[in-house]
């Protein structure tokens, strides 16, 4: 399990952080149709087809990555309560029924609205540059296939936390802010910083 632990958490940390790099094309793309509009009184035909979709690429194949990393937007008000164990037991029971159906349905039904899209060679509707969206909509399976893997590697972590108590490391561990404060506070280290 801690195998597949790892190298899944590698995998997809990778892949999102390649396209990460996205964000930096993004804002070219938008900085660059900013000074043609206004500087220039030359929009472009393609700039809000591209953002769309690079904003769609950076957005889908990096989800694995925060749900990897636990960068994902969570609400742990009633969770950070619980003993590790007891978070374990929840996740579980919420990956199993909640989360891998969800994700199942995306990567089915994403499968053929990519298929669909690359047989008709769909292209956008709203521009009048045309931009071919197949190649987009391909990215919907393949994120829903990301979330697969990382979500099996979860169910694991979760199993091993209930037997052991204790949650196995990750790979770029984030760390809650107030997590960090108690921790140092406990040490009796200073929190100047940290607290405004």
């Amino acid at each position: 399990m801690r195998a597949y632990i790892n190298f899944a958490d590698q995998f997809v940390v990778w892949i999102g952080r390649a396209f990460a790099w996205g964000i930096f094309i993004l804002t070219a793309a938008v900085m660059y149709e900013v000074i043609m509009r206004y500087f220039f009184n030359a929009p472009t035909l393609w700039s809000f087809d591209f953002t769309i979709q690079m904003y769609g690429a950076v957005f889908l194949m990096g989800g694995a990555s925060a749900m990897s990393t636990k960068t994902h937007v969570k609400a742990d008000m009633y969770y950070n309560k619980l003993s590790e164990k007891g978070q374990a037991i929840l996740d579980l029971v919420l990956f199993i029924c909640f989360y891998a159906p969800g994700v199942f349905a995306l990567t089915y039904a994403g499968y053929f609205y990519a298929k669909k899209a690359w047989i008709v060679h769909e292209t956008s509707w709203n521009s009048p540059a045309q931009i071919q969206i197949y190649f987009s909509k391909s990215l919907i399976p393949i994120a829903g296939l990301l979330l697969l893997i990382i979500g099996i590697s979860e169910i694991f972590r979760c199993i091993i936390c209930i037997k052991t108590g204790k949650w196995p490391e990750r790979i770029d561990d984030v760390e809650e802010t107030e997590k960090m404060i108690l921790r140092k506070i406990q040490k009796g280290e200073s929190v100047k910083g940290l607290v405004s």
